[in-house]
């Protein structure tokens, strides 16, 4: 735990010595912009069992935004968020 505590604040400050505090600071607010957004589209839709989904997707869009948005998202999942789509959820999500 301790290790990937350290190995993730690495590379939070290497993300933000290349890139500045701005920068940074910006891509945080974003994606937890993204993060929200996937939180309301998830109230929005009250489908059974999409918090998987909603919440794959809102990690992913905010990680997309860079070091900042993976700082805000704390990336726990890799995978695509359609992995987590169940079926029959309206393709406007």
């Amino acid at each position: 735990m301790k290790l990937s505590i350290g190995i993730i604040f690495c590379f939070l400050v290497l993300g933000v010595c290349s890139q500045g505090w701005p920068t940074f600071l910006q891509e945080a607010g974003q994606g937890a912009k993204d993060m929200w957004r996937a939180y309301s589209d998830m109230k929005e839709a009250n489908y059974k069992n999409s918090d998987k989904y909603f919440h794959a997707r809102g990690n992913y869009d905010a990680a997309q935004r860079g070091p900042g948005g993976e700082w805000a998202a704390k990336k726990i999942s890799g995978k695509d968020p359609n992995h987590f789509r169940p079926a029959g959820l309206p393709d406007k999500y």
